[in-house]
């Protein structure tokens, strides 16, 4: 029995990045003697143990055989004869097939470490093309370490186009894309990720209402990128500055899902997508099985960023209604996470990445007025003139938010 650290924590070190979490190939043992030894087993497809004391996980070396569609279309075979060599062949990158034995010692039959130093994403083997969700893998890997100077290799890139184009991708369970969908929209150039599954012909297969904005021309006084899928990938590109959350993330995603579907006649004009882009948005997150924080959220920003970047035009009568519909004043957390999506987008712009925002800080500040203003403050009232009486102390609330704004210049900030 022998076990060796392998995967992302052998390759971060080699980067000189902070210790990921460590993962163990075991070979020689079976599932009993590994049972013998404290070890507790978890998962149904293959023998995976977590480790008495560390809890980090310990797999059996294993390989596996394509017998169906999808991520899921795999037998595994696993015993104490199967090597770390016929598990790492399995692996979907160079730079993710290295491992480490007991003395630190490197185990590399497959080049990773010159990937590392050539800044390369390469398959390890034509196995790679027989599991569909790598596509999304290897895009989430370029967004993580774009910002290092790795590109997918073209050998990789060229596998990446025959398996979007053969119709695997259509057997991908949703909860799946979704997962690594959310997990590459945290990495640190989540717009690369969309970037590389529109190069390799995944994006119109998996999120074709995503892919439809590229190409489709807008305003070039609001948009001087002018192209919707350009101003996307900058919002995104705002959103990891921003450090926006996960749910606020998937919001500019999908923001302006309308655009895609504008009359060609009305461009680059691209009036009501607000509202034409909702029932795309939650046609796509019921498709994905999002949750529904994240479909109220993209629901939200979707229907209302406009008036967020218009908050100082509006009427107070218009911002309290914003501010109703937004459950501002109950939903705070929510509330700061709509007002950030806003920001992104309207700093997702060609030279504006830097341009102040003073929108969310007023909107945040009268939701804060909101909620000083209370029922029980107000007596000698009974139903219909507490309503009154409530609504015109929540506009006076807002009157004096602005007209101190404005008195005190933030506009102008």
């Amino acid at each position: 029995m022998k076990t060796y650290l392998v995967g992302g924590a052998v390759r971060d070190r080699l980067l000189g990045m902070p210790d990921s979490d460590r993962d163990w190939v075991v070979t020689g043992a079976t599932p009993e003697q590994m049972k013998t030894l404290g070890f507790r087993q978890v998962g149904s497809d293959f023998p995976v143990f977590l480790h008495p004391e560390s809890n980090e996980e310990y797999a059996l070396a294993r390989t596996e055989r394509k017998s169906g569609h999808g991520y899921g279309g795999f037998e595994f075979r696993f015993d104490p004869h199967i090597t770390l060599e016929d598990d790492l062949v399995r692996r979907d990158l160079t730079i993710n097939a290295m491992a480490e034995d007991e003395n630190g010692m490197l185990i590399d039959p497959h080049g990773g470490r010159r990937d590392l130093e050539e800044r390369k994403l390469r398959h390890v083997s034509p196995a790679f093309a027989e599991d569909p969700l790598r596509v999304l893998r290897v895009a989430r890997f370029a967004a993580r370490f774009a910002g290092m100077g790795f590109t997918v290799a073209d050998e990789t890139m060229a596998l990446m186009q025959q398996l979007a184009g053969s119709g695997e991708l259509g057997h991908l369970v949703p909860e799946r894309v979704w997962q690594e969908t959310r997990r590459a929209l945290m990495e640190p150039a989540p717009d690369v990720y969309l970037r590389v599954l529109r190069a390799c012909g995944a994006l119109r297969v998996v999120f074709p209402e995503v892919d439809a904005l590229f190409g489709v021309p807008q305003r070039a006084d609001y948009h001087p990128e002018i192209d919707t899928g350009e101003h996307l990938l900058l919002c995104l590109q705002q959103a990891a500055r921003m450090n926006l959350s996960a749910n606020a993330r998937v919001a500019v995603l999908l923001h302006d899902l309308g655009k895609g579907i504008t009359p060609a006649h009305v461009l680059p004009s691209h009036r009501g997508h607000e509202s034409t882009g909702v029932p795309l948005v939650k046609a796509l997150c019921d498709r994905m099985r999002a949750s529904r924080q994240e479909r109220e959220l993209a629901v939200l920003v979707c229907r209302e960023h406009l008036l967020c970047h218009t908050a100082r035009q509006l009427r107070d009568e218009t911002v309290l209604k914003l501010l109703e519909r937004a459950d501002a004043t109950r939903r705070a957390e929510r509330f700061a996470e709509y007002l950030a999506a806003c920001e992104a987008d309207a700093r997702g712009r060609l030279g504006l990445a830097d341009a102040p925002y003073p929108q969310a800080r007023y909107l945040y500040e009268v939701a804060e007025a909101l909620r000083a203003v209370r029922p029980a403050d107000i007596d000698g009232l009974d139903g219909r003139q507490i309503q009154r009486a409530l609504r015109e102390a929540r506009l006076a609330a807002i009157g004096a938010v602005r007209a101190r704004w404005e008195e005190e210049g933030h506009w102008h900030e």
